[in-house]
This record gives structure tokens, C-alpha cells and sequence, in this order.
């Protein structure tokens, strides 16, 4: 099953969602699938930004497509 929505809008709902402590640097896509990098400020509580993250997906109706890869 590919993703419901159209990539920019999980973009703009993140960007929205992370306007003072993130930033959407860019994502990729492909058959059914998008992968917005997203940036969060340093310093920022980790549990907070992730739970934010999960509202903003469910209410997108994505949370079930999505896979969180984390890095530096």
C-alpha cells in the first residue's frame, strides 16, 4: 500500500508542526513512498519532537506508513 497523501503535503504539515525548533531539509520519493528529512534543533527534547511527530503523521493518516530513521 503506497502513502494516501501527496509528499508536499506531509512536508507542509511538518513544517507547521516544527516551525521554531525544526526544519524540513529536504526528501526523497518513489512508488508509494516519500522521505522528508527533518532537522530538529539541538538541544530540543527528543521525547517531545517524537511525539509531535506521531500526532502530525496520525493526523495525516500516514503513521501507519511511516518508519523513522534517526541520525545526527
Amino acid at each position: 500500500m503506497g502513502l494516501p497523501i501527496d509528499r508536499d503535503e506531509v512536508e507542509e504539515a511538518l513544517e507547521a508542526a516544527f516551525v521554531l525548533d525544526g526544519e524540513v531539509t529536504g526528501a526523497g520519493s518513489g512508488v508509494g513512498r516519500c522521505r522528508p528529512g527533518l532537522e530538529i534543533v539541538e538541544g530540543s527534547d527528543t521525547a517531545t519532537a517524537l511525539e509531535r511527530l506521531r500526532a502530525v503523521l496520525s493526523g495525516l493518516g500516514v503513521v501507519n506508513c511511516a518508519t523513522l530513521n534517526a541520525g545526527e
